[in-house]
């Protein structure tokens, strides 16, 4: 059995649920705080604030499995990766104490302030953008081992870089839109005109950017990894498939129909754009030097995490069905009845 393969696409798959998942709360916290200043709050707040209450304490479980296993399955990414990753990833873990605390404060504290409201929806944003540094030093070029074996992390380098950039650029529309496209189905399904008009619009919005994003990541690819832009081109129908299922959903949403159907189509194109860029990204987890082959574990190691994993999924899907079927896509409850009090 390949271990190696199917350790990598259990932990790509979490990294895609995270996506997926986490890009909803992120741009509907941003949304939430964008109302307080646009003069919209009375319109979406208690629809977003119902989609977040039952979600919000389950969405880093994806984060938190994708990185014990990419420590367990490639211990020596630690090695290359604790360096680079230490400003960012102090960052990212800064911002969700936040959030953490921001929800703590607001859903059971009922305490709300303009301050927890900025930080909340900064926070989104920040939040992906430093997430995202993680793809980018993947790719090589940021860091560098001395002929003594000591890594060097070129941070001038990734912060002028222009890929860099584009990237960070690309997860943040792509959180909005992602977000804006799930709200735009959650308000028509509660029947809620008004929120579904300034979330409708907010889909439409962010459509154009995240196509835009999407190319000049592309380019930004054939300067920086000319390999790994090769490979991707040999899975040009997986990129396609993405285009197609992304012109489907803003059409959905611009005529205001199968909207259901539409949020499907968006996580097909980014289920599609995502395993494409992993796939041609293979075998490498850290151009140069970390390998699927070279730097895996043991057999004996990678064969209980990969049980593990896949028991672990298998018990997380059906209870984030349960969730959607007793709370988010309840009649009552997403309209704003069965017990729930909006402040």
């Amino acid at each position: 059995m390949n271990y190696e393969l199917l350790g990598i696409t259990v932990l790509w798959t979490f990294l895609f649920g995270y996506l997926i998942v986490a890009s909803i709360d992120f741009g509907a916290g941003f949304f939430m705080y964008y109302s307080t200043i646009s003069g919209t709050r009375h319109l979406i707040h208690q629809m977003i604030e119902r989609y977040l209450s039952p979600v919000w304490e389950v969405t880093n479980v994806f984060l938190v499995f994708f990185f014990v296993g990419i420590i367990g399955f490639f211990p020596d990414i630690g090695f290359y990766l604790g360096t680079a990753l230490l400003i960012p990833g102090s960052i990212a873990i800064v911002l969700l104490a936040i959030r953490g605390s921001y929800y703590a404060f607001t859903f059971y504290g009922k305490a709300s302030s303009p301050l927890y409201n900025l930080l909340y929806g900064a926070s989104g944003l920040f939040i992906p953008a430093a997430l995202s540094t993680v793809l980018t030093i993947s790719e090589g070029g940021y860091i560098t081992v001395t002929d003594t074996g000591q890594v060097l992390f070129l941070a001038k380098k990734l912060f002028t870089s222009s890929y860099s950039w584009s990237v960070v650029l690309l997860a943040l529309v792509s959180v909005l839109y992602i977000s804006a496209m799930f709200l735009s189905y959650y308000a028509h399904k509660a029947s809620d005109a008004g929120a579904y008009r300034v979330v409708r619009n907010y889909a439409l919005i962010w459509s154009l950017p995240t196509l835009l994003s999407s190319l000049l990541v592309f380019m930004a690819i054939y300067f920086h990894n000319r390999e790994h832009f090769n490979n991707m081109l040999e899975l040009w129908w997986m990129f396609a498939l993405s285009l197609v299922c992304f012109t489907v959903a803003v059409y959905c949403v611009y005529t205001s129909k199968h909207l259901g159907w539409s949020f499907v189509f968006v996580m097909a194109q980014f289920g599609f754009a995502f395993y494409g860029y992993g796939a041609a990204h293979l075998p490498y987890i850290l151009y140069p030097y970390v390998t699927i082959y070279n730097n895996f574990t043991n057999p004996n190691m990678a064969l209980a995490l990969v049980i593990a994993f896949i028991l672990g999924l298998a018990l997380l899907l059906p209870s984030l069905y349960l969730l959607l079927r007793l709370f988010l896509f309840n009649t009552d409850y997403v309209k704003g009845r069965h017990g729930y009090e909006p402040r």
